[in-house]
Parts: C-alpha cells; structure tokens; sequence
C-alpha cells in the first residue's frame, strides 16, 4: 500500500457520504445513480484499510435511506442489505453506537414492511439491537425500546423504559410520542395519561444536561434514526457530480481507465516527492 492510500481512501469514503446526502435529496433515476456510485465508493475503501468500519456503517446508512424510498420486494432486499452492512461493521467495532441503533430502526422499518406481527423475529431482532445500542451507551435506544413494548402491548415494560429515556434525557417532545405510530396501542391508557402528566409536573432538563446528553451521542437524534451531521462543507455534492450521474442514467458508462491512469501517475509522483 502507498503512503498516500490512507488518504485517498478517506478522500473517497468522504466522497461517497456526500453521494449518500445527495442521493437522499434527489429523486427517480438520479437519486439511485448516487446511491449506487456511493456504493462503489464505500467498497473500495473497504479494500485493506483501516475505517472500513466506518465505511460499512455508511454504507448500511445509504441503503437504509435508499431502501424507505422503495416498495415491495426492492425495499425488502434494501433493508436486508443495510441490516447486513451493519452487522459487518458491529463485527468490526462492537461499540459502534450509530450502526446497533440505525440497525435496529432498520429491522423495525422492514417488519413494518412486511406487516409483521409485534412479536416477530424481525422485532425481536430490532430489540436486541436496541439493548446492544443501550449498553454501549446508557439510555441512547431506551425509546426505540418502549416502541416495542408498546407494540407487544406490555405496559410495565414500556414505562420502565420510558423513565428510563427521560433520565438519560434522550426522550422525544411530547408532541412526536403521541404522533408516533408504535405508541398508538398505550397513548390512551391510564398508566400512560399519567406518565405524561408527570412529565408535564417536572423542569425542563438544565442545559447543561441537555448538552452532556447531545455531546455523549453527537451524532445521533435523540430518537428514533441516527443522522448524520454533515458539516457545511459536506453536505452538498458538487454540480457536476450530480450532472455525471443524470448523465450516466441516460448513456453508457464512459471508461475510467484515463481517471484512474492519472490517479496512479498522481500518487506514483508524490511518492517520489516523499522519498526525496
């Protein structure tokens, strides 16, 4: 490997997040062109280098965007190769907090897809991830936990859990709890009533544990789905990036081979740069 691999490989895998931002704002044709050229740039950092970890959470996070503008057969098989990307990168870094989470939202999104029933496999997955998301990082998942609990019907559970996410002060507004689909089966019920009536009695959080909670998981919402935070420069892929892929999706490919020959020419002369 070249001195300069590292970097290039880190260049590319920025490049990809970008084409996965981009993709997730486009749409038709377009949108999967940059999904697809993200991919490719996501499997060649996964090439003998270190962030490969950091790759394969990418990686699952495009397709699992990708896989909700879908239906069907299409998005069942997106689903299950975020899941898989996922499960690669945990196997790699155990405590990476973002894919445990992003997984288990994943499994609970392609249950819902398939209409699963509450206590289906593809829950109960969701659920494990969920707990492994929890013990890398207390309370991070504990409302995607009360979620399932809700589903199963299982008050005691959900409300433990529940306490348990406004603790760690990782507990949506109100507003979003009652809104949300998986507590429709408990938002009626008495113990539930007077949860939220306890919880309308207390402050609101100091801000300093409002910034200790969102310093602690800077990279995630505090619930639900973790979300990259694109910094300003990475978060728009440049036009003509976008004007390559629109391009692509109406003609066939054009040979890289002169790209790829420049590259080498590129590294091969910054090498002998170092070596001078």
């Amino acid at each position: 490997m070249s001195l300069l691999a590292p970097f290039t490989k880190k260049s590319k895998l920025n490049n990809s997040i970008k084409h996965t931002n981009q993709a997730r704002k486009s749409e038709g044709t377009t949108a999967d062109g940059l999904f697809n050229k993200a991919y490719e740039g996501y499997a060649d950092v996964l090439l003998d280098d270190p962030i490969r970890a950091e790759a394969l959470y990418n990686w699952g996070f495009a397709l699992f965007h990708q896989a909700k503008t879908k239906t069907g057969d299409e998005a069942a098989k997106l689903f299950q190769d975020a899941i898989d990307k996922f499960a690669f990168c945990l196997l790699i870094n155990p405590n990476y907090l973002a894919a445990a989470i992003d997984s288990g939202v994943a499994y609970m999104d392609f249950a819902r897809l398939k209409k699963a029933m509450p206590h289906d496999k593809l829950y109960e997955a969701a659920k494990g991830q969920f707990e492994r998301a929890n013990a890398i990082q207390a309370g991070t998942a504990s409302y995607n936990l009360a979620c399932i609990y809700g589903l199963r019907g299982n008050k005691d559970a959900c409300l433990e859990a529940l306490e348990v996410a406004r603790t760690k002060v990782t507990l949506p507004d109100q507003g979003d709890i009652l809104a949300d689909l998986d507590m429709a089966n408990v938002i009626g019920q008495d113990w539930f009533l007077a949860f939220l009536e306890e919880l309308n009695k207390q402050p609101e959080p100091e801000p300093e544990e409002v910034a200790a909670a969102a310093a602690a998981n800077p990279r995630g919402s505090k619930w639900r789905v973790v979300e990259r935070n694109f910094d300003e420069d990475r978060t728009e892929v440049e036009e003509e990036s976008v004007a390559e892929v629109e391009a692509v999706t109406e003609a066939e490919p054009i040979a890289e081979s002169a790209a790829v020959e420049t590259e080498e020419t590129a590294e091969s002369s910054a090498e002998k740069e170092v070596e001078k």
